[in-house]
């Protein structure tokens, strides 16, 4: 296949990457960085720092001025404003993403359903705001997702609780369709994600008729996600649905391997990197050629394979904007592929996590992690961001 190189983003283009920020902002990401590739965050920082918020201690204005200020747009839907503003200024859409999780309450779950119907009919109101997003575990007990996994009988107050659950599902859903703006349902681990596909599965099925509205994830780290994507499209064209697909390579690959490994079970995550990459590409692939049944979102920091998806659009002749396809990088993360790709004119949207500090700090470590984990993250980050500082000192 010939590519017109000049027709294609230049992801070492950091005059546009960095558009946003200036010299302050782009050496504060640099120390971040640093910091993060030193493993410190990491390894240290997530019980000392969980301890003194615990005790009290005041460093929560250092966590909000630094992680916090880099991954997350603000506690509030409000504080998220300046950060929205500068994406939308680089024609990078923002997916407001209210990042508390872990919760065990009643009250907690109602309230965090309330807040992302608020992310919706702000949206709605909004074009900045192009795709919404919510996680099962914000809206329900984690281990009631994990007990319907395993298959396990509920008591009575158990399947009242998991009825709630649905209910919270649904008129976040619904709101979405009413609204006509799509919603994304984030993946979660192995062993609750059965019960959050067949909720997804669900929501496609109603709100998913006329146009996409509700997304489910597949982790593509995980060896069986590329053949469920592909058996969920045959359910949606049997059934006569749009099928929403975010492909994202994962989140939770320790986590999943120490548990398999402590359980004794086979891991769900695939052998080694090479294969996480066949079967993401293989799932552009897919849903590029299925694309009047398929709309899809490529969560994706690896340039590789949003190189390779440009290609696919380039070689089918599908306009860089049509709406089924999506680009999507998390906010503080890999500007470098999410502002040229907008200069370029694809769909690109960036998560903007917010919420009160404590809350989103399992969010803030985790990607800490991620950056330190996926070979190069960091490195590529920190040499960007040189390469950035010297062209603006020349």
């Amino acid at each position: 296949m010939e590519i017109s190189p000049e027709r294609m983003p230049d992801f070492n283009n950091t005059e546009i990457a960095f558009q946003s920020k200036n010299n302050k902002e782009l050496k504060k990401a640099y120390w971040l960085f640093k910091m993060i590739g030193s493993n410190f965050l990491t390894k240290v920082g997530p019980p000392i720092t969980n301890f003194f918020l615990d005790i009290g201690l005041p460093i929560q204005g250092m966590i909000k001025s630094t992680i916090f200020e880099q991954f997350c747009g603000g506690e509030t839907i409000a504080e998220c404003e300046p950060a929205i503003a500068k994406l939308h200024a680089g024609n990078v859409g923002t997916i407001l993403d209210y990042s508390v999780e872990g919760e065990e309450e009643e009250q907690v779950f109602d309230e965090t359903c309330r807040e992302i119907i608020r992310t919706i009919e702000t949206a709605a109101t909004d074009k900045r705001i192009p795709i919404t997003v919510f996680k099962v575990t914000g809206i329900g007990r984690f281990g009631l997702l994990e007990k319907l996994d395993a298959k396990k009988e509920l008591s009575a107050k158990e399947r009242e609780e998991y009825v709630k659950v649905k209910a919270r599902c649904e008129r976040i859903c619904r709101t979405a369709f009413d609204k006509q703006v799509p919603v994304m349902i984030d993946a979660e681990e192995t062993w609750i994600q059965n019960t959050i596909d067949e909720l997804a599965l669900d929501m496609m099925r109603k709100f998913n008729r006329e146009r996409v509205i509700v997304y489910n994830t597949y982790q593509m780290y995980r060896h069986d996600k590329l053949a469920d994507m592909k058996a969920d499209h045959l359910i949606a064209r049997e059934s006569g649905f749009i099928l929403g697909v975010k492909m994202v390579r994962g989140a939770y690959m320790e986590k999943e391997r120490r548990r398999a490994e402590e359980l004794g079970y086979p891991s769900p995550i695939q052998p080694d990197k090479a294969a996480s990459d066949r079967d993401y590409d293989q799932s552009l692939r897919y849903c590029v050629e299925n694309l009047d049944q398929v709309a899809f979102v490529a969560g994706t920091h690896n340039e590789d394979s949003c190189r390779l998806l440009t290609y696919l659009l380039q070689e089918k002749k599908i306009p860089h904007n049509h709406p089924h396809v999506f680009f999507s990088q998390l906010l503080g993360m890999s500007d470098n592929l999410s502002f040229n790709l907008a200069n370029s004119n694809y769909n690109v949207a960036k998560y903007v996590p917010y919420g009160p500090v404590k809350a989103v700090m399992p969010y803030l470590f985790r990607r800490a992690q991620e950056n330190t984990s996926v070979a190069g993250q960091t490195g590529r980050e920190l040499s960007l961001i040189q390469k950035e500082l010297k062209r603006r000192r020349a």
